[in-house]
């Protein structure tokens, strides 16, 4: 009997070989198969058919709002009452240096005890630091206990990493790039909602109002989040004890995603001072949003696309961030406002968040994720800091090439390369 050759198709980055000894399906059944509803479902709706996905998404979506809520209400809260812009700047300054700190070590409870056993306590003690930040300021206690109630908050589990953990545990590996691509887009909604609503709670209701609506979400977010226990990877246990770090596994990547964070940090400091010099004034949010919402709707396109390598993503968002620098020259508003509305920044967010899922060694997942949201903060403050000096010194249009280089050093810092995968399948006539 003469040997059969193997069937071979290409997939995106994915080889797939046919067994040759399995039976293809046209032999067994000559009339055309009809795919199931389920296949005809757009990738998203397959997402959510699964049983509890979308009972944790809403408690994600919930606790994950805050997160773009606790740092504007705090300034506003603090400069509000306090008088001092200065005072505020440092007390949420230090919040995020103690994030950086506190957030990779609940990570790594969370990967050995459980998400639910871990994040629900991590998030009782950050709102019970929110409420002791609103009593010191509504008191006038001394400056200090602003800054110990507000570095309390690093415990806030993160919320993103905990949701992405769950998709990759109940997803097969060609399914996460779909919900990577969701994660990512949440990010964006709550990070361009989220301030909004801050800046409203504060200026219509009452100052604390901001930071009183954010821990109420937080909390209520996180307990129907952990409430879907049938959807929570299970604990690493000691097999996350004496492991290798994700730390030297994820350095190359984490250089990548705190030049990520320059380009986020400089061009919120540059866009909110060059609107401004253009006489927007409140009216700037508008604007600003643009950008967050751009990348918004990029980032559910490319979860219905094929996956691309990250050096394609990242040569992509070089280009973009290059464009509201060349509009910034020419001074016209709806130039610019095009501008930032295509620079958006999911597609690279969700290809490295997938290469940090392959790359962090088994049982530390939240501790990998966690780490580079931390590179991104930190690379947020650098950016930030940069642009507040470009645009003192240089104006605002030369302030503008801050995000513009920083997306181009990410293009070429040293990182892991994407990887063929293969798969053996059964047959090769499986209906897509």
């Amino acid at each position: 009997m003469p040997q059969r050759t193997p069937l071979m198709a290409v997939t995106g980055s994915t080889l797939v070989l046919a067994d040759p000894t399995s039976t293809p399906a046209s032999a067994s059944a000559p009339a055309p198969v009809r795919p199931s509803p389920a296949r005809t479902r757009g990738p998203y709706a397959r997402l959510f058919a699964l049983p509890g996905t979308r009972g944790f998404t809403a408690g994600n979506l919930l606790a994950r709002l805050p997160m773009g809520m606790f740092g504007i209400s705090a300034v506003m809260m603090i400069a509000g009452q306090r008088g001092s812009y200065a005072l505020a700047g440092a007390v949420t300054a230090t919040g995020l240096a103690a994030t950086a700190v506190v957030a990779p070590w609940t990570a790594r409870l969370v990967d050995r005890h459980g998400q639910a056993r871990i994040a629900v306590p991590a998030t009782v003690i950050a709102v019970l630091g929110s409420l002791c930040l609103v009593i010191c300021v509504r008191t006038g206690a001394p400056a200090w206990t602003l800054f110990a109630s507000y570095a309390a908050t690093a415990t806030t589990p993160n919320i993103g990493g905990l949701s992405r953990a769950r998709w990759t545990h109940l997803l097969p590996r060609e399914a996460h790039h779909t919900a990577m691509s969701f994660e990512q887009a949440a990010d964006e909604l709550c990070y361009l909602l989220g301030p909004v609503l801050a800046a409203l709670l504060c200026t219509s209701v009452f100052p604390e109002a901001g930071t009183l609506t954010g821990a109420a979400l937080l909390l209520t977010g996180m307990l129907v989040f952990t409430a879907h226990r049938a959807t929570e990877p299970p604990p690493a246990g000691r097999r996350s004890v004496g492991g290798p770090s994700p730390v030297r596994a994820l350095l190359p990547l984490l250089a990548l995603f705190l030049a990520t964070g320059v380009v986020f940090g400089s061009m919120e400091v540059t866009s909110v001072a060059h609107l401004a010099g253009l006489g927007l004034g409140a009216a700037s949010g508008p604007v600003l949003a643009l950008q967050a919402a751009g990348s918004c709707a990029a980032g559910l396109l490319y979860g219905t696309l094929r996956p691309r390598s990250l050096r394609a993503c990242l040569g992509a968002l070089a280009g973009a961030m290059a464009l509201p620098w060349a509009a910034a020259a020419t001074g016209s508003l709806p130039l610019l406002a095009g501008a930032l509305l295509l620079a958006g920044t999911a597609p690279v967010m969700v290809t490295a968040m997938s290469r940090v899922q392959a790359l962090t060694p088994e049982g530390r997942l939240n501790e990998g994720m966690t780490l580079a949201v931390t590179a991104i903060l930190a690379g947020i403050a650098v950016g930030s800091a940069a642009a507040g000096l470009a645009v003192d010194r240089l104006g605002t249009t030369t302030a503008y090439a801050l995000p513009a280089m920083a997306a181009l050093f990410a293009l070429f810092v040293r990182r892991p390369s994407d990887r063929t995968r293969v798969v053996l399948t059964t047959g090769a006539h499986d209906p897509q």
